[in-house]
């Protein structure tokens, strides 16, 4: 879930604005990681495996245009998006319409448009105001993309993996090549920035609180059937450590049909989940709370299922 003003984009209003006045370099060779799905997904704050879907559509519309380019550090040409004459259009209109929005920055009222300087990014802009349009001199959320600042919800799912990926690795107190090479596709596949993904090891090192490789293994599965199907990279990606952490192929299908068989979660599941269980928190659920609670499960695509699930868990570990 991404907080503030920022939530209340769609991921393609996001998509918009993150590619808004970018254009391919000249010379037809390379691109930079940010036109990427994994630069698209760190910057619009949405899961990598999402990101497909709403590219998709966008280009189905006309907004895309879309190349094969080299990455600086690659290995290997990748898709890289830019957007259409109609795209940018759709987007030069989301900016102004956005721009003509008033918040309040140090006690004052302004127009928003008033307080962005190119060339900062336009979603850095907005990552300053909450969802009561309320300005902050420091960003509520930050891309995964940036070496500093919390990420969004989703994206914190991703960090969590990378530290306990560390973790394992540092556990004989050295990092292997061949377990950085697999720790580089990660971060890569993520779009996290290189400085994020130090601090992460440098916690991980310090907390070295190692889980076991096949707990992390089936953590990557769960993550990559969270739509019911897991795409070509995911699938690279799973061999990649299941070769490097020696998981066995009778360990691998175990693993798998325990993560079919586990209970799906809705996208905003988590942050529902936090919600609630801070609700929760003196035993009882008020009218106004109930309401409120029950109009954010429609917002979020939240089943009754999982409210329960969420109210069971709380109560059983409170009894403990």
């Amino acid at each position: 879930m991404v907080e503030g003003f920022l939530g209340t984009l769609t991921t393609e209003e996001r998509t918009l604005l993150h590619l808004h006045n970018q254009t391919l370099p000249s010379g037809g060779w390379e691109a930079p990681a940010l036109l990427t799905q994994a630069g698209i997904s760190a910057a619009v704050h949405v899961q990598r495996k999402h990101i497909p879907r709403t590219l998709k559509r966008m280009e189905k519309n006309g907004q895309l245009d879309i190349a094969q380019r080299h990455i600086p550090g690659g290995k290997q040409r990748k898709r890289v998006y830019t957007l259409s004459e109609t795209g940018r259009e759709n987007a030069n209109a989301l900016r102004d319409r956005i721009f003509q929005e008033n918040v309040m920055s140090n006690g004052a009222e302004v127009r928003l448009g008033n307080l962005w300087v190119s060339p900062q990014p336009l979603l850095e802009l907005l990552s300053h105001v909450d969802d009561a349009m309320v300005y902050h001199p420091h960003a509520l959320i930050s891309p995964v993309s940036n070496p500093e600042g919390m990420a969004s919800i989703d994206a914190q799912y991703g960090e969590e993996l990378v530290r306990r990926m560390f973790a394992r690795a540092w556990e004989d107190g050295k990092i292997t090549k061949d377990e950085q090479s697999l720790l580089n596709e990660v971060v890569e596949f993520l779009g996290m920035h290189p400085e994020r993904a130090r601090r992460l090891s440098n916690e991980a090192r310090k907390a070295l609180k190692v889980p076991p490789p096949e707990e992390v293994y089936f953590d990557m599965i769960l993550q990559a059937l969270d739509d019911g199907e897991i795409m070509q990279d995911e699938i690279d990606l799973l061999e990649t450590f299941r070769v490097a952490f020696g998981i066995d192929q009778i360990s691998h299908n175990a693993l798998l049909d325990r993560a079919r068989s586990h209970p799906t979660q809705s996208e905003h599941y988590d942050a529902y989940a936090a919600t609630l269980k801070t609700a929760l928190q003196d035993n009882i659920i008020t009218a106004d709370e109930h309401a409120m609670l029950r109009t954010l499960r429609t917002e979020l695509n939240i089943s009754d299922d999982e409210h329960e699930r969420i109210v069971n868990e709380f109560t059983n570990k409170t009894r403990r």
